[in-house]
């Protein structure tokens, strides 16, 4: 039977039948092989997402992998059996933000799958087919689960512009950074830093890549070409400015509590730090992150810790909130 999981309101959520959706013009459905559940997906589901950026009920699931089984009208039949992944943001494509190619800032204002429109924690998913970026045939559909947050990666990389031979740092050990990691090493730095909080995340640290892993609490330098930040606190904010040289680049991925304290302004203007943001991954970001994955540079599959059928959404949400330090990226198998 084809299920479905739907969060009716905050902290309640049932399995129910589902019906796959066939696609309208300019659509396709998809079958799902496999979706990620996220700190997001747990907002969701406790009704901490804030007003606006959710919708019940709903069927959450924002990163997914899948194959293409069937397209609407408008759309190449030749998709259909394609591995593919998906954007998430339903842009409008016709104000000047989405002209300009940051879809992620569309006017039009916010939806996204698996918030305010059904999403990947169901058997199928039927969704424009434009957001549709197609895989290699022979691409590990469990590993390109993970895309979604790679793009958002991918998009401060390409921010970050670091060049060969620069020396380039992460801050935040968790997926994201150690995404970041990877798309840093992919542009041959000289030096890659790496700074957390947890001394065991030092190992995968240097699988990936980095050549250097301190703790926060160690001496650290302040002469980096690049910082990307990927821990979503106000300390760590303020410790990847302390780790640029002067003129630096910073990328800030993470996203703090309401109230933290900023960086300082005076320290940004003096050092003349040029300060870059990322929420979620426009098009070209979703393009690169393929493409690095499409020529083995990108790993997922090192940072999946579990793998859960559908039914077992609450033990996953239970999982991603645990806190515990051998639960990495937990994924779902409709």
């Amino acid at each position: 039977m084809s299920t479905a999981v739907v969060i009716g309101a905050p902290g309640e959520h049932e399995l129910v039948e589902h019906t796959p959706r066939e696609p309208a013009a300019g659509e396709a459905l998809v079958r799902v092989h496999a979706v990620g559940i996220c700190g997001s997906d747990r907002e969701v589901y406790q009704g901490n997402r804030p007003e606006g950026y959710v919708r019940y009920p709903l069927t959450p699931g924002h990163e997914w992998s899948g194959t293409v089984v069937a397209v609407g009208s408008g759309v190449p039949a030749s998709l259909v059996g394609r591995k593919v992944v998906g954007e998430g943001f339903r842009n409008c494509q016709v104000c000047d933000r989405c002209h300009e190619g940051e879809t992620t800032l569309c006017t039009a204002g916010y939806e996204e799958t698996g918030f305010t429109q059904p999403g990947a924690m169901a058997t199928t998913l039927t969704l424009p087919a434009r957001l549709l970026h197609a895989l290699p045939d022979d691409a590990d559909l469990t590993a390109a689960a993970l895309l979604e947050p790679a793009a958002c990666i991918a998009a401060a990389a390409l921010k970050a512009n670091a060049r060969p031979g620069e020396r380039v740092a992460v801050v935040g050990t968790g997926t994201l950074g150690m995404f970041a990691v990877q798309f840093l090493k992919a542009g041959s730095p000289s030096e890659l830093l790496v700074v957390g909080t947890r001394p065991d995340r030092a190992e995968l640290s240097k699988k990936f890549g980095a050549t250097d892993f301190r703790t926060r609490d160690q001496e650290l330098p302040d002469d980096f070409d690049v910082v990307i930040e990927t821990a979503g606190s106000a300390s760590a904010a303020n410790t990847a400015a302390s780790l640029l040289r002067r003129g630096g680049r910073l990328v800030l991925t993470g996203i703090p509590a309401p109230g933290a304290d900023g960086l300082d302004p005076t320290d940004l203007v003096v050092r003349q730090l040029e300060v870059h943001t990322v929420f979620g991954a426009p098009p070209d970001a979703w393009a690169h992150t393929v493409r690095v994955f499409g020529a083995g540079l990108l790993d997922p599959l090192p940072l999946v810790t579990h793998e859960l059928p559908l039914d077992e959404f609450a033990q996953a949400i239970d999982l991603v909130g645990s806190g515990d330090p051998k639960v990495g990226k937990v994924l779902l198998r409709p």
